[in-house]
């Protein structure tokens, strides 16, 4: 590549981040011609692709990106040490290039209009509605647990391999399509991580890869989590960034599946994030409502607990640090708190339609 495109690709990246910026101030302007036009079809295509390799394509290309990157410094540190700023400039180049790719490909998604508009509702909620709410989760979930056991005490255990749930993943979406059009998920391409170890110490169930556009779950995760996991994968799949958006789509699509297990999972899930909130903000509420769930359900907790436990060390702050600064680079003002938020979209959603 010649000097002279090198130095033009690499300083149009400020140009294209005050683009990006100017564009994500007309949120209607990016639904309409970008996540409703464009991206559909980028998405579609790039799953196409990839959708039918067992393996994560993406995080394949990852690796090998990485080992470049590193054969890259081994062959040229010399040269790297007495022009640094041919260093730089090459940084600017590939930094550059992945910016334009990122957000032609998925990332102007972020800026698209929020999901409360496209369902019309509104996710603001009181303390009172927020008790009241997490009470009839409570309630759901003890129900589900009881009937899938038979024994208020016993932990549900969802009887189905990884695969299976991907399978059935798909068949929430379908259902979920037929009352809300905005769900459709076409070419499917959701996959286990060759990450997964890596994403459980950095606590994360998965991601999506946007150059390849393939849902990736971290396999490693107790199967309760799964199918929901999954649903949120595939959410960001079908146009949604904001991690609130697709938190909520996750519960939503799992909680339409004709199958109790995924109705659980999805249910105890969406309890969870109450219960997190509730403790935040009224820690008597909290412990009141913690005595009324079924002691199986409590295992399940427990189990999930126990499980991150175990793979807590101290990098995974910095993960988040990082991850929470990308998310709020991207139009997510409370960074990595946004997936909290979805205690406001279940609350409102059950307000509109009943969750």
């Amino acid at each position: 590549m010649k000097p002279k495109l090198k130095n033009g690709i690499a300083l149009s990246l400020i140009p294209q981040i005050i683009l990006v910026k100017w564009l994500g101030s007309y949120p209607e302007l990016i639904e309409r011609y970008y996540s409703e036009g464009i991206y559909p079809v980028i998405s579609k295509f790039l799953r196409l692709l990839t959708g039918w390799i067992p393996f994560s394509v993406g995080d394949i290309l990852y690796t090998v990106l990485v080992l470049l990157a590193f054969r890259y410094l081994y062959r040229n540190w010399k040269k790297i040490k007495s022009q640094p700023l041919f260093f730089l400039r090459d940084i600017g180049v590939v930094l550059s290039l992945a910016y334009f790719i990122f957000h032609l490909y998925w990332g102007l998604n972020y800026y698209r209009v929020p999901l409360t508009e496209k369902l019309d509702f509104q996710a603001d909620y009181t303390q009172e509605e927020l008790l009241e709410f997490t009470m009839k989760m409570v309630h759901t979930t003890n129900v589900l647990q009881l009937q899938l056991t038979k024994d208020v005490e016993k932990p549900v255990v969802i009887p189905y391999t990884t695969e299976e749930v991907y399978e059935m993943t798909l068949n929430s979406y379908k259902r979920a399509s037929r009352v809300f059009p905005i769900f459709t998920y076409k070419q499917p391409s959701l996959k286990s991580s060759l990450f997964s170890l890596p994403l459980t110490y950095m606590g994360y169930g998965g991601y999506i890869n946007p150059f390849t556009n393939e849902a990736q779950v971290n396999y490693k995760v107790p199967i309760l989590r799964l199918p929901s996991i999954s649903g949120h994968e595939v959410g960001h799949q079908i146009g949604y960034s904001s991690e609130s958006d697709t938190n909520f789509i996750g519960l939503i699509v799992t909680s339409a599946n004709k199958d109790v297990y995924f109705q659980y999972a999805a249910q105890s899930h969406g309890l969870a994030y109450c219960l997190s909130d509730l403790r935040r903000k009224d820690e008597k509420a909290y412990k009141t409502v913690l005595e009324k769930l079924n002691p199986g359900v409590l295992a399940n907790f427990r189990e999930l607990s126990e499980f991150w436990n175990r793979y807590e060390n101290p990098t995974e702050p910095i993960f988040k640090a990082v991850f929470n600064a990308f998310l709020k680079a991207n139009n997510q003002k409370d960074g990595i708190q946004s997936y909290n938020a979805v205690v406001g979209l279940m609350i409102g959603y059950d307000r509109a339609y009943g969750f």
